[in-house]
């Protein structure tokens, strides 16, 4: 998860830059997809999850708005960094992220495991984004 999290400002800064050599962020956000997909479709061929594909057809039609949430973070991303800075575009999507993870958490949302906002957790979710904005100003 530590390279993931690496990963996404390098996502942003490469897509931000595609974005303003093609001209438009959606076009760049486009040419992601297709590269992402085509490398889910190669990992999906070898690990043999391709079988698992029809199952799709009986899920909860909510579960697929994940897709449209991934859409608008790379849209969102690749629109706003050359304007805003990758810097300035992370840490407001980290600061999204602890809000949203602790209220997920909280509340149980999506069948995730109840962990309730303590004090402590509350303390520590405020620290992180003191320490975000420190670093952002520094």
């Amino acid at each position: 998860m530590l390279l993931a999290g690496i990963g996404i400002p390098v996502l942003a800064a490469l897509n931000a830059q595609l974005g303003t050599r093609v001209g438009s962020p959606a076009a760049a956000a486009l040419i992601l997809f297709f590269v992402a997909a085509t490398a889910a479709a190669v990992m999906a061929l070898v690990t043999g999850g391709l079988p698992a594909l029809p199952s799709a057809r009986g899920q909860p039609p909510h579960l697929f708005l994940a897709g449209l949430l991934v859409c608008f973070y790379v849209l969102s991303i690749t629109w706003i960094a050359p304007h805003f800075g990758v810097g300035n575009a992370i840490f407001c999507v980290l600061l999204g992220q602890m809000i949203s993870a602790a209220a997920i958490d909280h509340f149980g949302l999506f069948n995730a495991a109840v962990r309730a906002l303590t004090p402590l957790r509350a303390s520590g979710i405020a620290a992180m984004a003191a320490g975000l904005l420190m670093v952002r100003l520094g």
